[in-house]
């Protein structure tokens, strides 16, 4: 039974490799965690190596070996600056952003400067040792891709990432950079609470309606505090007339600086002063890097306890010079010592109502996710503003993962989900700039644009129309209306320049086309905020009408004037001008962006003018319907560069050059890890062989000389193992094992054979059993015992008792010839040679079965000729009454031909040869 199901699991091995699995990554400032979709497995998180369902997103570097986790915290309190940690908003971050500062005077041991080309956050631990930030990144994106590799078996290419809300286009742009670094393809850059509300209404779907009810999600992570305003709707989609569930964000408010890791560093400023209070040495402990991390561990511990119990014990062994440190500190302290925190708290959510536009009376529920908010007084201060009970329902830590996997799953090319939209919002306005010159002397016009309003859904294209230009120009996109944010926020943003669009060669084109433009539609510069709230300038177009006689309209090419002629044929002259006009609309349609419903009403009255003017020129001239005039819109596309305001991409020579060195690092360390295992695997089985020749069921398996060899060859080794090496490597480890099991499996392989034995012969006898009561009923279903029901020949019966019958003979007779040798002899009876027993018995039973499945009665040829008779009759009996018979009756009952006398063929089972009889069934 053992070997059928590990056949069955080889088998559902094989079926889940044959799909495609996607994961989501919720990278967070302090955790990680990962979640995965895969063929026939639900969403789910993905387990690190310690079996746990969150990593902390720290990783240390220390005498070439990078470690990742736990592991690394641990690396962290030794050797402070070689672990890094909290890199999560220094993403896209120049050196000079208050942003960097603040980090640097939470973790003063950390030796930061600028990239020399990109002025972005570099840590240099040594001059031959420093990482960018996005390097960092990578390689915690490439742990977290093991992570679910290792938990679906099978590779993962693709992924949905979430960020937090407030990341601009240059935190996106480099957290994509960190994961094509990684080797990873992302599908989308999703905001965490619109993750987490995605979540949400998936488990919900039921309670959605065409009513909008309206929800708020409240975030206080690690690093920030955001609440969400959202609004859950089923609406009927426009294409596709589809009814969906659709979740909105309608509002959001946010502060990144609030969360777990500011009360956390409070409370280890607070440890340390209280510790330098007592004065039992002269040195500072702040300055200290080793005791700082100290403290920091501790102080997170007792974050953790204080918001659960009213009081708790700060304890730290040796923090400096030998010294052990104790204080009881209270959640009262705690909540005086961040005092100033709490009205905080509140701003986001305030910030979130105010730009839905909506009070807390429609709000249904207000709903926290984000470790912070299990602190109590958080919730308090919360609940003092709300007036109504906070939602609780959902996991803190992973719904927004959950809700990234689905999207993942959505996403993705290999998987079906059922269709719930998200509407993300735009947090910081965009703008198109540009400079108009008047002419006439006039000073020169700096003209501004919206294009994207704050809260305006994305994914969104928009159009902007350049009407007043004849010569090359630039235009620029930057962040607008930002009143609504502090300077502090502004100056965390960074630059407020997103994207510069130089347009070339516009005089020329413009001289090129001059004769036969008839209506100037302008330059038009296409732009597209797409789902990961990444900004792109599509393309640029110039866009004009020209005027060209209908019968000319096809002379393009000989073919296509033939088409029209067979066209003409076979509809009217009418029909065919109907169907060309709205051909040309549906084409134009196509091309073209979406733009702004402005846009759109201004070119919906523009053709309705057009429409008129038509009108007008044929009432007066109705002669002139046969020389109609077509205008065809023509897009020439406009030579253009686009550059990023922002931060210098990780591109080039430099991209190549991380790409170098994490290729290096995760070379080291799979060498490393296989080294490792190469080595616990040789200890291992050393242990488990000289394990079980101590034991005397193993014992009797192996001979005198066998056990004697065995044994000294695992002292040999065992004393070897533990030599200090000058460079292992790991195939002596590999090769030493496989050496060794050479040996061992000799007597290992004889205890299997002895232990799984009886099961298989269980199993066996079980089938002979089945066959033979199958058997019985087979023999009523011949031709000779059953003619109405002659499923099988007498052949086939008896083929299928010669099998039972010396399956049976062989099994008595290896039965007791292996009974009769030891158990350190060689295997007569082997496990094979049962189970090879067991297929082809089952073999032989399951071609009968197959065909007593597809088997179907024969009608009798005396029964057809009654009926056929009776017929006859009944015709007679309708006809004139004299007793005659018409000639179509006579020929019917003219008697059978020897032909029909006989039975037919298909009721003839020949005999079988010789040959025959010894062919498997399964090749006849």
């Amino acid at each position: 039974m053992k070997l059928v199901l590990l056949l069955s699991a080889l088998l559902a091995g094989i079926a889940l490799s044959q799909g495609t699995a996607v994961m989501s990554v919720d990278l967070g400032t302090e955790w990680m965690k990962v979640g995965i979709v895969s063929p026939g497995v639900p969403m789910e998180i993905a387990l690190n190596r310690e079996s746990k369902r969150k990593t902390p997103a720290i990783l240390a570097f220390r005498d070439g070996t990078r470690t990742i986790g736990e592991d690394a915290q641990t690396i962290g309190i030794k050797d402070p600056n070689s672990a890094y940690g909290y890199l999560l908003d220094l993403l896209g971050k120049t050196i000079d952003n208050p942003i960097v500062d603040l980090y640097r005077k939470r973790f003063p041991y950390y030796n930061i400067v600028g990239d020399p080309e990109r002025n972005t956050v570099v840590f240099r631990k040594s001059d031959t040792e420093e990482f960018s930030v996005e390097e960092l990144v990578a390689q915690m994106l490439v742990k977290a891709k093991q992570f679910a590799e290792e938990s679906v078996n099978q590779p993962i290419t693709e992924c949905v990432l979430t960020v937090p809300g407030y990341f601009g286009q240059a935190e996106r742009e480099a957290l994509l950079s960190a994961a094509q670094l990684a080797n990873l393809k992302v599908l989308q850059l999703i905001n965490d609470y619109a993750a987490v509300a995605l979540n949400y209404g998936v488990f919900h779907r039921g309670e959605i309606n065409e009513t909008a009810q309206y929800f708020v999600f409240y975030d206080m992570g690690a690093y920030k505090t955001s609440a969400a305003v959202v609004s859950y709707q089923l609406v009927k989609d426009k294409q596709t007339r589809e009814i969906n569930p659709v979740v909105q964000v309608l509002g959001v408010g946010y502060d990144r600086t609030l969360g777990g890791l500011e009360i956390q560093l409070r409370l280890r400023d607070y440890l340390a002063q209280e510790f330098n209070a007592l004065k039992k040495t002269k040195t500072d402990v702040t300055t200290s890097p080793r005791a700082l991390a100290k403290l920091f561990k501790e102080a997170g511990r007792l974050k953790n306890v204080l918001s659960a119990n009213t009081e708790f014990f700060a304890q730290i062994e040796n923090l400096i010079e030998d010294i052990d440190f104790k204080l009881t500190v209270t959640r009262e302290k705690l909540e005086q010592i961040c005092e100033d925190l709490w009205p905080r708290a509140t701003k986001p959510l305030e910030q979130a109502l105010a730009s839905s536009h909506l009070s807390l009376d429609v709000i249904n529920q207000v709903i926290l996710f984000g470790g912070g908010t299990r602190v109590p007084r958080v919730q308090e201060t919360i609940k003092a503003v709300i007036k109504q009970e906070l939602g609780k329902n959902l996991n803190a830590d992973e719904s927004a993962t959950m809700g990234a996997a689905y999207k993942a799953a959505d996403l993705s090319a290999g998987f079906k989900v059922k269709k719930f939209v998200v509407k993300d919002a735009t947090l910081f306005p965009l703008q198109v700039s540009f400079e108009r010159d008047p002419g006439n002397g006039a000073d020169v016009k700096q003209v501004k644009r919206a294009l994207f309003a704050l809260m305006n859904p994305y994914p969104q294209k928009k159009v902007i129309t350049f009407n007043k230009h004849t010569d090359d120009f630039e235009f620029y996109v930057n962040y607008a209306d930002l009143d609504r944010y502090s300077k502090a926020e502004i100056a965390a943003l960074g630059s407020l320049n997103v994207t510069k669009v130089q347009l070339k060669e516009v005089k020329e084109l413009l001289k090129k086309s001059k004769k036969e433009v008839v209506d100037n539609k302008g330059i038009k510069a296409y732009f597209y905020l797409d789902d990961s709230g990444i900004f792109r300038c599509t393309g640029v177009e110039y866009v004009y009408e020209k005027q060209k006689p209908e019968d000319d309209a096809d002379d393009d090419s000989t073919l296509s004037k033939i088409g029209s002629t067979f066209s003409k044929l076979f509809s009217k002259e009418g029909e065919e001008k109907k169907d060309d006009s709205e051909q040309e609309e549906t084409d134009s349609a196509g091309e073209e962006p979406s733009k702004s419903e402005d846009n759109e009403k201004a070119k919906e009255e523009e053709a309705s003018s057009k429409e008129q003017k038509s009108d007008e020129i044929t009432k007066q001239d109705p002669e002139a319907k046969n020389e109609t005039i077509k205008l065809v819109t023509v897009k020439s596309p406009v030579k253009y560069e686009s550059q990023t305001q922002f931060v210098v991409a990780l591109a080039g020579s430099r991209y190549d050059q991380s790409v170098a060195k994490l290729a290096a690092i995760n070379k080291a360390e799979e060498q490393r890890v296989r080294l490792e295992s190469a080595f616990n695997a040789l200890e291992a089985h050393i242990i488990e062989v000289q394990q079980k020749l101590d034991e005397e069921s193993y014992a009797k398996c192996a001979t005198a000389e066998e056990k004697e060899k065995l044994l000294a060859e695992c002292s040999t080794l065992g004393e070897w193992l533990y030599e200090d090496l000058e460079d292992p490597k790991a195939e002596i480890y590999e090769e030493k094992l496989a050496q060794l099991k050479k040996l061992s499996n000799v007597f290992l392989a004889r205890h299997w054979e002895h232990e799984e034995r009886p099961e298989a012969i269980k199993a066996l006898k079980g089938m002979i059993d089945g066959a033979e009561k199958f058997l019985v009923t087979g023999r009523n279903l011949t031709k000779d015992t059953n003619p109405q029901k002659d499923v099988f020949t007498q052949v086939e019966i008896d083929t299928l008792d010669k099998v039972i019958t010396e399956t049976n003979a062989w099994l008595k007779t290896e039965t007791a010839a292996q009974k009769k040798l030891a158990k350190n002899a060689d295997i007569r009876l082997s496990v094979k040679d049962i189970t090879d027993k067991m297929s082809l018995l089952d073999r032989e039973v399951k071609y009968l079965v197959n065909k007593i499945k597809i088997w179907k009665p024969k009608a009798k040829p005396a029964a057809e000729k009654d009926k056929k008779k009776e017929e006859e009759e009944e015709v007679v009996a309708s006809g004139s009454g004299d007793g005659t018979k018409t000639e179509d009756a006579e020929q019917q009952q003219e008697p059978p031909t020897k032909e029909e006398q006989q039975e037919p063929v298909d009721d003839i089972t020949p005999t079988p040869t010789e040959e025959e009889t010894k062919t498997p069934h399964s090749e006849l």
